[in-house]
């Protein structure tokens, strides 16, 4: 295993698996490909990948089912690659608990910095994870139902715990340390992603509406998390327990 761990690439294009691997090789990544999704199932390793990136057009095994099985085995960040820019096609993919997702085609040095920027995310967490047995007041935000442990990584609503990804967690865990403050998604963009806006709102909108998905009594109208039109999104702390 190299220092900065092993990454796996799946996608049926050949030029693109060569072009996705060279750039990761060149920031220190281990990589190892597949060319279709069944290859790709028996190659994950969750002893030794700290992430994968996956296309999802695919003869046989699609992205979506590879994206399945690595997320019942491991936690590791996923990114999906897809030539289709919809909602849905995004939604879909996190949904099944991919952490980003990018359409063809795209930025090598881009997809390089999202790997980044989720692996610094991802390894924050397990490092506050693998910590003391116990949290601080300071590792403690609870406002209105919510109660988010930043040390262990862990979120309950009205007592109920409630998994997310990585980065679902990283935007509560802003807006809700910020009660009433309103957000836009560029500046939600930066502190979650790490990096600067591209003005692509849609990525931040769909892990949003994943979010809401999962903390909201009635995601179609939402109480903690509002949106305020035409700038972003707050977290309203006067929603009861």
């Amino acid at each position: 295993m190299t220092a900065k761990g092993r990454i796996l690439v799946l996608d049926d294009e050949r030029t693109i698996v060569d072009v996705v691997s060279m750039n990761l090789a060149a920031e220190g990544y281990g990589v190892d490909t597949a060319l279709d999704g069944e290859s790709a199932v028996e190659l994950f390793d969750p002893s030794a990948h700290v992430m994968a990136v996956l296309d999802i057009m695919l003869p046989g095994i699609d992205g979506y089912e590879v994206a399945r099985h690595i997320r019942s085995v491991s936690d590791v960040p996923i990114m999906m690659l897809s030539a289709r820019d919809t909602d849905v096609d995004m939604a879909v993919g996190l949904g099944i608990g991919a952490d980003d997702y990018m359409t063809k085609p795209f930025s090598p040095v881009e997809l390089v910095a999202r790997v980044k920027a989720h692996l610094r995310r991802y390894s924050a967490s397990k490092r506050e994870a693998g910590g003391p047995g116990h949290s601080s007041e300071d590792e403690i935000i609870s406002v209105g139902p919510v109660r988010i442990d930043t040390a262990s990584f862990a979120v309950a609503v009205r007592g109920v715990p409630v998994e997310l990804t990585a980065t679902e967690f990283g935007i509560l865990k802003l807006l809700a340390a910020h009660p009433g403050r309103v957000y836009t998604k560029a500046q939600i963009y930066q502190h979650v992603w790490d990096e600067e806006f591209g003005g692509d709102f849609s990525t931040v909108q769909v892990h949003v509406r994943r979010l809401r998905a999962k903390i909201e009594d009635d995601p179609s109208e939402p109480l903690l998390i509002g949106t305020v039109w035409g700038i972003g999104y707050r977290f309203n702390p006067d929603t009861g327990s």
